[in-house]
């Protein structure tokens, strides 16, 4: 079993900060987790699928965080007009379905590289910022909302890692 310490890898969001402080904090413990979650595992255990029948693997979950990170703060909100890596028409699911073991590292270092840009860009924009998702109509959003729906998307997938991660080698944690 790997360490059960998770502060080398996140931080508690502070109690009495300002808004944006707050919403940081709280992403920045999520993210923090999903590192906790795949800390000291080995590349074919970032990629063995342990909850049948889900083809899900921790490694496919961090692809594709890194892949919603662009999407979100690259694509939408930054409006860079570039596409998406992971999902391609060819395979949808490509975050998920076309994990290799081999390709750990550099998954592992792109997700990393991926939160450092999505900090940036989120860091010019004030809270109430709107923009749109290209080719989904009219409807706006907020970069507070964006920071609240990324959170959810982390504590939902982190609950995700809590369970591949305990079939794995027994590491359970909050």
């Amino acid at each position: 079993m790997t360490t059960t310490d998770d502060s080398a890898f996140r931080a508690e969001p502070p109690q009495v900060a300002g808004e944006r402080e707050l919403l940081q904090g709280f992403l920045d413990f999520h993210r923090g987790t999903l590192r906790w979650k795949i800390s000291g595992l080995t590349s074919a255990q970032l990629v063995r699928p342990t909850v049948d029948p889900s083809p899900m693997s921790l490694l496919g979950l961090v692809r594709h965080l890194t892949e919603v990170e662009r999407q979100w703060f690259e694509i939408c909100l930054a409006e860079r007009p570039i596409k998406p890596v992971l999902w391609t028409d060819e395979h949808p699911d490509g975050d998920f379905d076309l994990v290799e073991a081999a390709a750990a590292e550099r998954d592992l270092a792109a997700y990393d590289a991926m939160v450092a840009t999505s900090d940036k860009i989120v860091a010019g924009y004030d809270l109430d910022h709107t923009f749109r998702r290209p080719g989904r109509g009219d409807a706006e959003y907020s970069v507070r909302w964006l920071y609240l729906h990324m959170i959810e998307e982390y504590a939902r997938h982190n609950g995700h890692a809590d369970l591949l991660r305990e079939r794995i080698d027994g590491l359970v944690g909050e």
